[in-house]
């Protein structure tokens, strides 16, 4: 019975020690930094003032923890141009040590710093418009958009009843070396769909009737025939562009004004005159 109850008292020993710790562990947070290297304000401000004159540091923003024997110094930056920037001190302390070491010092952006833009390639950036005379713009040799012709055919529409003619014309050396492959066709129609020629352009979706029955729309061939055409009409805003059937404009070869849109009919001229015989003396 003894035994029982000093196992009893044991567990309630143990117990009582796993909360004291979890009550320590809460008592002293994980993220607050190391007290050797958050009072180490003096040695971090020493490091950035061997960077920097003293006007261009300012106030000390705090420290914060790393890992367990790394914590960082922010001071405030006051160098012109550099709004919302702060420097930074990483120290660090060996685990037997009491002195604080410098690990690295950077100046760093701050979340309202002005940064310059991410860099973005500029195949990225180029826009509609951008090539002036003499500019040349070269595709790189595995651009998914492209696919040689010997492969896929100049035409991805054509039949096996080509295959022999294609063979020829490639033996002959005619022909073009690469065509559009199903991803570069599928990106133009996207492109060409959500653009201004597509449906959702606020002239489309004011226009009286749609691309597909207007006398000017110049059909195209191949898999895009379906979908796409090129306006003629040399009045409307799309002449010689691609459009969507089911885009629209207001130069509709169908189109008809109503009886209150129509111009108002000018009258014959009439002549005032006071008598007969002043006209005829005119």
């Amino acid at each position: 019975m003894t035994a029982r109850t000093d196992s009893a008292a044991q567990v309630r020993h143990d117990s009582a020690v796993i909360d004291l710790a979890e009550n320590s562990a809460d008592a002293h947070p994980v993220d607050e930094p190391d007290a050797t290297l958050a009072g180490a304000v003096d040695l971090a401000r020493d490091v950035v003032l061997q960077l920097t004159d003293a006007a261009d540091v300012g106030e000390h923003l705090g420290a914060r923890r790393e890992e367990d024997l790394i914590a960082t110094h922010l001071f405030a930056c006051n160098r012109p141009g550099y709004v919302g920037w702060h420097w930074s001190v990483t120290l660090t302390r060996a685990a037997d040590s009491s002195t604080a070491t410098v690990n690295e010092a950077v100046l760093l952006p701050g979340d309202e710093a002005i940064v310059a833009p991410s860099w973005v390639p500029y195949k990225e950036r180029l826009q509609p418009g951008d090539l002036s005379p003499g500019d040349l713009l070269p595709v790189e040799d595995e651009d998914p958009r492209l696919v040689p012709s010997y492969s896929f055919g100049d035409d991805p529409l054509d039949s096996d009843a080509k295959a022999q003619i294609r063979q020829v014309a490639a033996d002959l050396g005619l022909g073009r070396v690469r065509t559009l492959s199903p991803e570069g066709r599928d990106l133009a129609a996207e492109r060409w769909y959500s653009g201004d020629g597509g449906p959702e352009s606020a002239l489309a979706k004011s226009a009286p009737q749609t691309c597909w029955s207007c006398g000017f729309l110049v059909r195209l061939a191949g898999p895009l025939a379906g979908t796409f055409g090129v306006c003629a009409n040399g009045n409307a805003n799309d002449d010689g562009r691609v459009v969507s059937f089911n885009h629209g404009c207001g130069a509709h070869s169908e189109v008809k004004l109503a009886r209150k849109q129509q111009p108002i009919p000018v009258p014959d001229h009439v002549f005032d005159t006071l008598t007969d015989d002043e006209f005829e003396s005119l």
